[in-house]
């Protein structure tokens, strides 16, 4: 499709059921993403990592907060906005008023790395949309955005 190996071929593709058709297509464009941020960035960021710092930009939230509105476990979320940190990515603050709890924010360098990436998804967008369409890429869009009243 565009150029990366699929996880399953588009033959196995066809007797999947919906669940697991989503699971691929996520699995497929986050791999297509994460190549593309690490070929053309010195900083290697994780999926996980990704997804904690949209989260995180343009806001200042607690570190509390973060875990419990992030499906990823608390150790991990731990550890991954240490490796943040360490890579220059976000700063850790004090919460005023809280000696226990924690706040963390984006660094220029994380919201510039943040931006940069957000431009490669919409250019991945876009080869997708070349693809199957604008408007089949709209209905999807507004498929995946309704109430599913599953939860």
């Amino acid at each position: 499709m565009i150029g990366v190996n699929q996880l399953i071929s588009n033959s196995e593709l066809q007797n999947l059921d919906l669940i697991d058709l989503i699971s691929e297509r996520h699995s497929l464009v986050r791999k297509i993403a994460e190549k593309a941020w690490n070929n053309k960035s010195e900083i290697y960021i994780s999926n996980s990592e990704w997804y904690i710092m949209a989260r995180i930009y343009k806001k200042r939230p607690t570190i509390s907060y973060v875990t419990k509105n992030v499906e990823i476990s608390r150790q991990a979320i731990h550890k991954f906005i240490k490796n943040l940190s360490a890579k220059g990515l976000v700063e850790i603050n004090n919460v005023e008023n809280n000696k226990k709890d924690k706040c963390i924010q984006l660094t220029p360098l994380g919201e510039d790395c943040y931006e940069k990436n957000e431009f490669l998804k919409a250019q991945l967008e876009n080869k997708i949309a070349e693809k199957l369409g604008v408007e089949q890429v709209k209905i999807l869009k507004d498929l995946l955005k309704l109430d599913w009243g599953i939860e």
